[in-house]
This record gives structure tokens, C-alpha cells and sequence, in this order.
């Protein structure tokens, strides 16, 4: 995946335009500065992945209901106890809806490099960035994957079946492991 990029214009710029640009931006934040740029991407980018995992949470959501509505009617006299296997399928969607819930969470609250000058001073910000851009580009072919497959699913014997296998196969899991593994290195040993 290639992010766009848009060139710096206080690169070339003289001494007095400078002076003048950092005015503007607040003394040194630049909207185009290649570590804004990517860290607003990697925002971006999981904003977008959060909207796609709660789109499949809300097809899973229907599926369910469909499926309750189905093979789970009130009881009777006759039928006082609902079948064992479809009460067992229609938890396994529910515990489905909440596996995809957590790592939408996850994804929508993950941490970023902050904005810090001694951060800045003391280590390569700008290659971090670009390592959380292209995990999480990875992780946009992933969610993309499972979503595509959740979505097709119409029947919810069917989703509660196949959902933990899409999820297991999907290695959200590894890549998000890759992620926290590219944040711990920034991290102080205490």
C-alpha cells in the first residue's frame, strides 16, 4: 500500500519565509512535515479499519438475530428447554461479536509515539512512524480479508461455525504483536 505524499514547501524556502511559516504553523509544527504526515496516516488508517471491524460486528449482530429468531423460539409446554446446539451456536456468534468489539477497541485506542522534543532529539522518529505505517498497512489487508469473508457469510450456524477459524486465519493477532513489539523498543527501561 503507497500513502500519498505532498512536498514540503518550508524545505526550500529562505531564512525570512522560514521565520514567517513557523509563525503561521505555531512555532514549529508543520502540517507538512513527513512525521505529521504519518502519524495522521496511521490515525487514519485504524479509524478506517475500527469502521470496516464494526461493520462485521453488525452483520455477525443480525446474523444472530436471525438466528435466535429462528432456532430459539419462547418456550412452550411441549418444548420448555431450547435445543443445546443452537444455544450453542448462538453464543458462539455472541463470543464472535466480542472478539471483533475488543480488537476494534484495541485498534481505535492503540498508542502512538507522542509529539515530544527530547523523543524527537534522542531517536529516529520518523523511521517508527514509517515501521507503524507499514505494520498497519498490513494489518488493512487482514482486516480487509475477514471483513470480505464475515460479510458473505448469510447464515448463522454457518458464521458461528467458520467466525473463530476466519478470525485465527486472518493473524490480526501476529501482526498487531508486530505493532506492540515496534512501540516497546521506544520504550524507557526502568
Amino acid at each position: 500500500m503507497e500513502l500519498k505524499t505532498t512536498p514540503n514547501p518550508i524545505d526550500d524556502a529562505g531564512t525570512a519565509k522560514q521565520a514567517v511559516s513557523n509563525l503561521f504553523y505555531g512555532w514549529g509544527y508543520n502540517f507538512y512535515r513527513r512525521e505529521n504526515q504519518l502519524r495522521a496516516d496511521d490515525l487514519l488508517i485504524r479509524s478506517k479499519l475500527s469502521e470496516l471491524l464494526g461493520q462485521c460486528r453488525a452483520h455477525l449482530g443480525a446474523l444472530e438475530a436471525a438466528f435466535r429468531r429462528e432456532h430459539l423460539p419462547p418456550p412452550t409446554r411441549e418444548h420448555p428447554f431450547p435445543d443445546q446446539a443452537a444455544v450453542t451456536n448462538a453464543q458462539a456468534l455472541q463470543r464472535l461479536q466480542c472478539d471483533i468489539e475488543h480488537l476494534e477497541t484495541t485498534l481505535r485506542t492503540a498508542s502512538v509515539p507522542e509529539m515530544d522534543r527530547i523523543h524527537q532529539r534522542h531517536r529516529d522518529e520518523r523511521d517508527t512512524l514509517e515501521t507503524l505505517v507499514a505494520i498497519d498497512s498490513d494489518m488493512v489487508w487482514a482486516v480487509v480479508t475477514l471483513h470480505d469473508a464475515l460479510t458473505q457469510l448469510d447464515d448463522g450456524a454457518t458464521a458461528a461455525a467458520a467466525g473463530s477459524n476466519l478470525m485465527k486465519a486472518s493473524d490480526i493477532d501476529a501482526i498487531w504483536k508486530r505493532r506492540e513489539q515496534a512501540l516497546s523498543a521506544l520504550k524507557a527501561p526502568s
